[in-house]
């Protein structure tokens, strides 16, 4: 922890934590001491994702009681089997009742995942496009779940046409499905899955990412980076994913986080220079 604290970079670096699921139980212990620590480390903002109808009340509790923290609210195509038809209609209400809260900023998690293969595609299908509707509604970005269903879902966006776009979460598709999201505004989410030496094609597609469209996420507590393997991941190992994926890019710690925190921004339509 103190490596990450008194970086040479924590000083002068700001960050963003697009993704998170800080309201998980596995916070419950330290939520507080993660948030105070990442923080520290120059972590100025976290979002946290809704997952599910029953997750919504205890994630937006948490984000009222900490200034740092932004909620979306979405139905995970994971939890497909527990989404009801009625939910779609309590997200409009939610969203309805939380019009203008600025700790409320986007759609998410939503998506579609074709890894599980006992997931009903069609279910999820017709989810992902409700919610895409009511993203288009309330002008609300989209914070978005891919597996193994990228051209179904560039086919989807396209039709919708999202004025606000959003991001594709934990981005492992190639450079041309890379283009196809940019062409529609969509920023790439990179994580700690580049930080593992073995992700070859994953850090070539990094590489070769304009840093125009790319933005930083943790996932916490899942998807640890290899400096942290089988352990909870953290808000607070983002500076230095950072500091990993700018060697990949062959950029300095410092272009990369600005360039994101700047698209972050951009994105949520936050004032760079009064985040902190």
């Amino acid at each position: 922890m103190l490596h990450l604290l008194f970086s040479p970079y924590a000083s002068i670096m700001r960050h963003i934590d697009t993704h998170t699921h800080l309201d998980c139980p596995d916070f419950d212990a330290d939520r507080q001491k993660v948030i105070t620590d990442a923080h520290a480390g120059g972590v100025v903002r976290i979002l946290v994702m809704g997952i599910t109808s029953s997750h919504w009340d205890r994630l937006w509790h948490m984000v009222s009681s900490e200034p740092s923290l932004f909620a979306a609210f979405g139905l995970h195509p994971v939890f497909i089997n527990e989404h009801r038809p009625g939910h779609i209609a309590l997200l409009r209400a939610r969203l309805e009742s939380l019009a203008g809260d600025p700790h409320c900023c986007a759609v998410g998690e939503i998506g579609l995942d074709y890894l599980l293969t006992d997931l009903d595609r069609e279910r999820q299908q017709h989810v992902l496009e409700a919610q895409l509707k009511l993203a288009s509604d309330f002008n609300l970005p989209v914070l978005l779940h891919v597996r193994r269903a990228h051209a179904q879902m560039i086919a989807t966006l396209k039709r919708y046409r999202l004025a606000r776009a959003g991001i594709v979460h934990a981005f492992a598709g190639s450079r041309e499905e890379a283009r196809e999201y940019i062409k529609l505004g969509f920023k790439l989410g990179l994580g700690g899955a580049a930080t593992w030496e073995q992700a070859t094609r994953l850090r070539r597609v990094i590489a070769e990412l304009p840093a125009t469209s790319l933005v930083l996420e943790t996932d916490a507590p899942d998807m640890s980076p290899a400096f942290n393997a089988h352990q909870r991941n953290s808000p607070v190992h983002l500076p230095r994913i950072c500091e990993i994926l700018a060697t990949l890019r062959g950029e300095t710690p410092e272009q990369l986080a600005e360039a994101c925190l700047n698209n972050t921004c951009e994105l949520f339509g936050w004032d760079p220079t009064a985040v902190y």
